[in-house]
């Protein structure tokens, strides 16, 4: 595998190909822009009812979401826009990685330096959002022969897509007839601390089983909302994850009363669309901070690094507060409640199945939230078990 930046050295290459849908994967929609197209992980009607910066933010991130087609070019430039995120007192995150894959293996890494400049202010939410200029991402030395060419789109970074420069022709990847894989989830499923958007978990999953992937995933977002509900219900699918959980404690926005009738009217609408598909409801994974204290979570840099900490209290569940431990035991009785009812499709997995005290102990959350690339992995390869496998609920 090659590893590059981008340079402006190289001879322009002959062959010009504007990025249209045709050539886009794992989104729900695009935006056209006056450089390009801006890809979208929600619909348009449902990104006009988000109520805040984090999600809009969230969802524009391409997590998933890549470029596929077929070509015979051994030189690849793709010119984008990204828009960086940096939080004033903390080191400022490296620059956005581009995957390439050939005929479904990473062959070449690289990142497009520059590009929009997004500030947020973790103490009081405030956003500045700075112009920059296009870059390119490059890629060479791709052997000459027929094949797909992939490029994963930086996971954390929202990026417009301008052109494609290639010394060959491409044509949009055909139909590869996988079965489409729709999860949706928090920060972790988003790709938190992943270190390459083919590092995601659910992106490793989805390799190690064979499926396309659609990537839900929103930092800091999986909040039960009714029009994530309605995107899901309207989108193709043949298998369809939820994780549902540590976003609803970290951010505090519901007790218990409110939390089951909320989950059953997120899956009431899902089915709507997909009464039959096989439905896996994924409760959160280990999280010490949070198993039995509930939130608000809040920043934390007196290590001089940014970690989280739990600023609920533990008393405060018996009236009605959220803990990981109060909402694993939840959601079980919920699927256990409504497969009962007449849904034998629904499904239910503890998350401390793929993330538990033994992953922890050998793969810590280095920020007490998220976890490292290795974590990803070892979530990756416990799902493709356990939901993939021969005995699972996405078995084919």
């Amino acid at each position: 595998m090659n590893t590059s930046r981008s340079t402006p050295s190289r001879t322009a290459l002959p062959i010009t190909t504007p990025v249209t849908e045709a050539l886009v994967h794992g989104h729900l929609d695009v935006e056209h822009t006056e450089r390009g197209l801006l890809p979208h992980r929600l619909p348009a009607r449902a990104r006009r009812q988000i109520p805040d910066e984090q999600l809009a933010m969230a969802e524009s991130q391409p997590s998933g979401v890549r470029l596929a087609f077929r070509t015979r070019a051994t030189a690849i430039d793709l010119h984008t826009v990204p828009t960086k995120r940096v939080y004033p007192g903390v080191p400022t995150p490296p620059d956005g990685v581009y995957d390439l894959l050939v005929d479904g293996r990473l062959a070449a890494q690289t990142t497009v330096p520059g590009g929009n400049l997004r500030t947020i202010d973790l103490s009081t939410g405030r956003v500045e959002l700075t112009q920059g200029p296009p870059g390119t991402a490059r890629f060479a030395g791709l052997p000459a022969r027929d094949k797909t060419v992939e490029i994963w789109l930086p996971h954390t970074e929202t990026t417009e897509l301008i052109a494609l420069d290639t010394d060959a022709p491409v044509t949009p990847a055909p139909d590869t007839g996988r079965r489409r894989w729709l999860h949706h989830g928090s920060s972790i499923s988003h790709g938190s601390n992943a270190t390459h958007p083919t590092g995601t978990w659910p992106a490793m999953a989805a390799a190690g089983a064979g499926v396309d992937l659609v990537n839900l995933g929103f930092g800091g977002s999986a909040l039960l909302d009714p029009f994530t509900a309605r995107a899901i219900r309207d989108a193709p699918a043949d298998l369809i994850s939820l994780k549902i959980g540590i976003n609803l404690v970290n951010a505090d926005v519901m007790r218990l009363r409110a939390f089951a009738p909320a989950v059953h009217g997120f899956l009431d609408t899902v089915r709507e669309g997909h009464p039959a598909t096989p439905l896996l409801v994924v409760s959160s994974v280990l999280c010490p901070i949070q198993e039995d204290t509930p939130g608000p979570l809040a920043p934390d840099f007196s290590t001089g690094t940014l970690r989280f900490r739990a600023t609920g209290d533990p008393a405060d569940t018996a009236t009605g507060r959220l803990t990981l431990t109060v909402i694993r035991a939840e959601l079980a009785r919920i699927v256990a409640a409504r497969v009962a009812d007449g849904d034998p499709n629904l499904h239910y997995l503890d998350g401390r199945s793929l993330y538990g005290e033994t992953d922890h102990g050998e793969h810590p959350l280095p920020d007490d939230l998220h976890p490292d690339q290795a974590g990803h992995r070892r979530i990756a390869d416990h799902f493709t078990r356990l939901a993939f496998g021969s005995t699972g609920p996405f078995a084919i």
